[in-house]
């Protein structure tokens, strides 16, 4: 059977280039997005990581002093076309291939909610090695159709394969307890919170 990692980093490499020619929001999660985006405004300027940044769809709004991290070739192509004054690194989020304390800022997107709780705590030793605080962003339960917490989804690709894939959906409390973090942005489709390290 092939490991769960393994798996997200086929299912990833094979959704680039759907990500990259249809990247939007759904319309409904779309309405915290200014919201979302404002709240990304207001971080200070640092040296920022963006950890698993897909197609950098994020990426481009977090500053100048940017590098992004994903295991995906694909991913980092299209990140490369839309965010060009970035560096852009291939490498896995559990093992980075940074020195300690080499950024201020640790951001991820839509990633840690894909991790099972074990993964989640491998990632936040990592993500506190490099870097001094922690920006995570997640989608809330409303995210879904069932409304439920967290489980194992399939998805599918254009080509007709599916996926089985874990999501864990955070409200903004569930949020701030599990990370012992502080809320920078709560709407009804997505939260942002901050942990410090």
């Amino acid at each position: 059977m092939m490991d769960y990692h393994e798996h997200m980093k086929q299912y990833y490499d094979r959704r680039a280039s759907e990500y990259e020619h249809n990247e939007s929001f759904r319309e409904e999660p779309s309405e915290d997005l200014p919201g979302l985006l404002h709240a990304i405004s207001l971080l200070p300027p640092a040296r920022v990581l963006d950890v698993a940044c897909g197609t950098g769809f994020l990426t481009q709004h977090l500053g100048s002093n940017l590098t992004g991290l994903d295991q995906s070739k694909a991913m980092l192509e299209a990140a490369r076309r839309r965010v060009p004054w970035a560096e852009f690194v291939r490498g896995d989020a559990f093992r980075m291939p940074f020195a300690d304390h080499s950024f201020d800022t640790v951001f991820a997107s839509f990633f840690y909610g894909l991790l099972p709780l074990e993964d989640r705590g491998r990632f936040l030793e990592e993500a506190s090695r490099v870097g001094q605080e922690l920006i995570l962003v997640e989608p809330t339960p409303e995210w879904t159709p069932s409304g439920r917490v967290e489980g194992w989804e399939e998805r599918g690709l254009s080509d007709g394969s599916r996926y089985e894939i874990y999501r864990r959906y955070f409200t903004a409390d569930a949020f701030a307890e599990e990370l012992d973090g502080r809320i920078l942005f709560a709407g009804r489709w997505m939260v942002m919170a901050k942990v410090s390290g």
